[in-house]
């Protein structure tokens, strides 16, 4: 079977723009997907990158412009200054690895659903109260947030290492099984393209 890895941050806006159309091409296309959260902040100073808080102000001005564009022409709603952003990404990371692992629910719900949390909702995604309220809506077991948290860190820190050796270099970011690498909501199509043979 085609797979997808898919690689993200739980704080990327462009992350929580993509929703939940990869999962919708992949279900068009009978593909699989790995989610792998990871630390896209200390990816940065490996892959090039620059956290947004070091951005020359130009840069920061258009990536807002840009992120409420998006919003816009997607019909989604967006808090462009989010309450609780940056806030630590680990605590959802883990809890996604624990669902994945445990299975019975939706990834994509769940993921979508801690993304938006913290980009619409003015919710803290660090905080378990959170994190449990999506894990039950997603039709996981809340207390996956707090079991596995061993386990979640292990993986979690092997996502990155895996991340920088793919060429992974920001969020949402996604590889093929043929290694055909896709970044940015806005290659969504042309992963569409390239799984119907098209591209």
């Amino acid at each position: 079977m085609p797979h997808i890895d898919y690689y993200f941050s739980t704080i990327s806006p462009f992350s929580y723009l993509a929703g939940t159309r990869m999962e919708e091409i992949a279900g068009k296309h009978g593909v699989s997907v790995t989610y792998k959260p990871y630390d896209l902040m200390a990816a940065f100073p490996r892959t090039g990158g620059t956290p947004p808080a070091e951005r020359f102000e130009g840069r920061l001005v258009y990536r807002l412009q840009l992120l409420a564009r998006t919003a816009k022409k997607l019909g989604m709603p967006i808090n462009l200054k989010p309450a609780h952003f940056p806030t630590n990404a680990a605590p959802s990371s883990y809890a996604i690895i624990a669902a994945q692992s445990a299975g019975g629910g939706d990834m994509a719900a769940l993921t979508h659903g801690i993304l938006r949390a913290c980009w619409a909702e003015e919710k803290d995604i660090a905080q378990d109260d959170v994190i449990r309220d999506c894990l039950s809506a997603a039709g996981f077991d809340p207390s996956l947030a707090d079991s596995g948290l061993l386990a979640g860190a292990e993986t979690y820190a092997t996502n990155l290492e895996d991340a920088v050796s793919h060429g992974v270099f920001g969020s949402p970011f996604y590889i093929t099984d043929g290694d055909e690498r896709f970044w940015g909501q806005d290659s969504l199509e042309d992963l569409d393209l390239h799984l119907s043979g098209k591209l």
